[in-house]
């Protein structure tokens, strides 16, 4: 493609795929994922590197099939009731170029029918991160507000996932910002469409969102001591 846009047989493959959530009907239709999913979404992660480094060159776009930026769309039932085997939508991720040893924030795209968004932050750090990150908003409090307080930042982003429902051991319960330290989860979420996906150019676009959460970003990068 090379314009870094989605097609919309990717959509119509993921719609199939939900109502036939079988291994006999996706070994039929491999050949269909690969096609029509698989390969223009490593196209497509290809292609972002550039724009991705402009926002931040320790951030990584990885092309490989197997291991690198693009989800494997099977889930992990191991621990699930649901024991459908696939996945009906694609993420692709965009670390830290040191997260093996850093647990740093990332980007995120999400592609379903019906749920198109784009990501950024930390999901479900671990309680030393956790620690890290609360730390450095009571230590730097006006750049944490100043980070999620920016105009366009506020009229297209939502600060999403879980808190605690008492604020966290050892942090002042009357901190002005007590319920962003009650958070577990930092990520902001940027809602997108099927149509901005399909659209020419997406990649461009999917740049100047992830742009708008760069302050964010930055902020907990350098919380968890990560450079950006």
């Amino acid at each position: 493609m090379g314009d870094g846009s989605v097609s919309e047989e990717l959509f119509k493959f993921f719609k199939a795929l939900k109502r036939n959530n079988n291994r006999e009907w996706f070994q039929k239709n491999k050949s269909r994922y690969e096609e029509q999913v698989r390969d223009p979404l490593l196209e497509l992660v290809s292609d972002f590197a550039p724009e991705l480094h402009k926002l931040s060159p320790h951030l990584v776009a990885d092309p490989r099939p197997v291991g690198g930026s693009l989800f494997r769309i099977y889930r992990d039932v191991r621990f699930s009731k649901d024991k459908t085997p696939y996945k009906t939508g694609a993420g692709i991720r965009f670390p830290h170029e040191n997260s093996k040893t850093v647990e740093a924030p990332g980007f995120y795209l999400h592609l379903e029918p019906g749920g198109v968004f784009a990501a950024g932050g930390i999901w479900h750090p671990q309680n030393d991160t956790l620690r890290k990150i609360r730390e450095r908003i009571t230590a730097d409090s006006k750049g944490y507000q100043k980070a999620i307080s920016g105009k366009a930042f506020k009229a297209a982003c939502k600060l999403e996932g879980e808190s605690l429902k008492k604020p966290p051991r050892g942090f002042d319960p009357e901190h002005p910002l007590i319920d962003e330290l009650k958070r577990k989860d930092f990520i902001a979420v940027l809602s997108l469409t099927e149509a901005d996906a399909c659209e020419p150019g997406f990649k461009k676009k999917l740049a100047k969102q992830f742009r708008l959460m760069v302050p964010y970003m930055s902020y907990l990068t350098r919380a968890v001591g990560g450079a950006w």
